[in-house]
């Protein structure tokens, strides 16, 4: 996990990005800090619509917010 605290992980963790012993080390974490689990919930769908983004299948007015 990251040398400051675990909570900057959210995002790495959700985008499979840590090595193997990060991410165990992040899941365990998990189990005890309810602000992180629901960070992951909000972000769980960031790598699909990256993806999608990436891949060209959203269109322009759906990338942007009002």
């Amino acid at each position: 996990m990251s040398a400051t605290s675990p909570h900057f992980d959210v995002a790495a963790y959700a985008l499979g990005v840590l090595d193997d012993a990060d991410a165990e080390a992040f899941e365990r974490h998990l189990d005890e800090c309810a602000p992180c689990r629901a960070e992951l919930l909000e972000t769980q769908e960031l790598p699909g619509m990256l993806d999608a983004v990436k891949d060209g299948s959203v269109s322009s007015s759906e990338r942007s917010h009002p």
